[in-house]
């Protein structure tokens, strides 16, 4: 299969490279100016867990390019939240009839969030993965599972053909019925963590503080009233981080789930992205809605986004 990756990020390049090692045959779109940024190659540090735990390190040829041209099976998008819109109205003429895969964390309505591309020429998935690149060299890591939306009516044949790729690499699918559901607990997750690490300073940071996850858990509480509002669903997740008593999460977070040494934890540690979108996303959702966050709130006061917030409500 011919794929091409929308962008040449922590993620994108993961996938590419294991797709890549699975005889498919993968490229990437950059913007103008980025190509001979990038370079031909990225070097490599990243964890392997598809079969056990195998580090890969290796300077790897990338092949990039600054068009569309229409000869792909798939194009693959994984980009921070904010340049969604951009993607989406930039494939909807350049992609054609290619097949798209939104791998991508969403807050918004999904059919809204992709517009104007085609509902029936997308599906929704999310990674295993995480990591940061700096300086042309990748720190992170995938999982095994991957996260693919059940087919719609109309997109059998992608769903097919994206199950096809991932299974060929030897990933393995959890199936999630209700994506638009998922997505928004999970993004509420997210912001609940980047409200600690705006406090703390860096996702590492955030790892090396024992009580940052109690408090991530009474984000998400603060937070349960405006999913309600929104009709999200209670799933494991969301009953894990709200339910459980903070001081309780924090163990299981800190001993359990981001262990000493686990990927997980690593994949957090080597994040190195901006923290804050994501939490301006949820306050400014919350501020139209008249439901208070002032925890999240508070969390934004020093940093860029909370002029943002203040505008979207004047």
């Amino acid at each position: 299969m011919r794929i091409l990756f929308f962008g040449r990020g922590v993620i994108t390049t993961q996938y590419a490279w294991a797709f890549e090692q699975a005889g498919h045959t993968v490229e990437f779109y950059v913007r103008k100016g980025r190509k001979e940024t990038f370079g031909s190659s990225i070097d490599l540090e990243m964890w392997d867990a598809r079969g056990g735990k195998k580090l890969i390190k290796e300077s790897w040829n990338i092949k990039l390019h600054e068009e569309i041209l229409p000869k792909y099976d798939l194009i693959i998008v994984s980009v921070n939240t904010e340049q969604l819109p951009e993607a989406a109205q930039f494939l909807s003429t350049a992609a054609g009839n290619t097949p798209v895969l939104i791998f991508n964390n969403i807050w918004q309505d999904l059919k809204s969030s992709i517009a104007p591309l085609s509902m029936s020429n997308v599906v929704f998935g999310f990674p295993g993965a995480g990591g940061g690149i700096t300086e042309n060299r990748l720190r992170g890591g995938f999982l095994k599972m991957v996260f693919l939306e059940k087919p719609r009516e109309g997109t059998e044949s992608i769903n097919n053909k994206v199950k096809e790729l991932f299974e060929s690499a030897h990933f393995k699918i959890s199936w999630v019925r209700d994506m638009q559901n998922w997505l928004w607990i999970h993004f509420a997750m997210n912001a609940a963590m980047e409200a600690e690490v705006l406090k703390r300073g860096s996702f590492p940071a955030l790892m090396n503080h024992s009580d940052s996850f109690s408090t991530v858990g009474k984000h998400m509480r603060e937070m349960t009233p405006l999913l309600n509002a929104r009709g999200a669903k209670s799933d494991m997740i969301l009953l894990l981080l709200t339910k459980i008593p903070p001081a309780l999460l924090s163990i299981l977070f800190n001993k359990v789930i981001f262990a000493k040494g686990s990927l997980a934890r690593l994949f957090v540690e080597y994040n190195n992205s901006k923290a804050g979108f994501a939490v301006l996303e949820v306050v400014r959702e919350a501020k139209k809605l008249g439901i208070p966050l002032p925890r999240l709130t508070v969390a934004l006061e020093s940093t860029e986004y909370y002029n943002a917030v203040e505008n979207s409500i004047s």
